[in-house]
């Protein structure tokens, strides 16, 4: 499940991003409008946490033009509280509200109730190229093989390749979002996990089935990984 996170808040941003990757979601940022339009073109993701008050145009605007083009959930951050900002967002096509300051906590617990109520529940499982992984239990059955345990690291490592399956995913995207961007990760430990990673999957290091190595890039999963 994809969340697009919108704040010109750079340190909300970070902790509420990190919060929201460490509860299994896969996490894309924003820190104004037009970037936040921008990111919704290209990611598509599944729910939005948008804040009102931001450069560039505020968050009813960027709310407006997903309305004349999706119905993917929307949720709106205000610090104000005030009741013409609650009700303009809910004209505009919010689904739901949080006022800042709020918890972590109850940003995960409301986003998965917005889920629920929009029917799109994540059940904790991703799939791609013939992988099946199982976020609740930290399992991945690789196509008719026995299933085998991952650590959180190389689950959210996994996960975020298998939601781009076929396409590269940059070096410090995966950084960003197996340690978080204050969470110490270099390119060094992201060699070693994707190598600890590819042992588990049976991978043959000389010819990876699923994890390949993009140069200068970072990493794609195979989307066609043949027979």
């Amino acid at each position: 499940m994809k969340l697009l996170l919108v704040d010109d808040d750079a340190d909300l941003l970070a902790v509420t991003g990190f919060a929201m990757q460490q509860a299994g979601f896969l996490v894309v940022k924003a820190s104004d409008s037009p970037r936040a339009l921008a990111m919704f073109r290209e990611e598509q993701p599944d729910l939005v946490v948008l804040d009102i008050n931001m450069p560039g145009g505020s968050g009813f605007d960027v709310c407006e033009a997903i309305r004349r083009d999706s119905r993917v959930p929307i949720m709106m951050l205000t610090a104000r509280g005030e009741e013409e900002d609650l009700v303009r967002a809910l004209e505009l096509g919010a689904d739901d509200y949080l006022t800042k300051p709020f918890s972590p906590r109850t940003l995960i617990a409301r986003v998965k109730a917005l889920l629920r109520r929009s029917g799109l529940e994540t059940t904790g499982r991703t799939s791609a190229a013939g992988l099946d992984l199982d976020l609740g239990t930290l399992t991945l059955k690789c196509g008719p093989n026995d299933s085998v345990r991952l650590t959180q690291l190389e689950s959210r490592l996994l996960q975020l390749l298998i939601a781009h399956a076929g396409q590269p995913v940059h070096a410090d995207r995966l950084l960003a979002h197996v340690w978080g961007r204050k969470g110490g990760g270099d390119r060094q430990l992201l060699k070693q996990l994707i190598h600890r990673l590819r042992q588990k999957m049976g991978e043959n290091p000389e010819a990876p089935r699923w994890i390949e190595t993009i140069p200068s890039v970072g990493y794609r999963l195979r989307a066609e990984t043949g027979s």
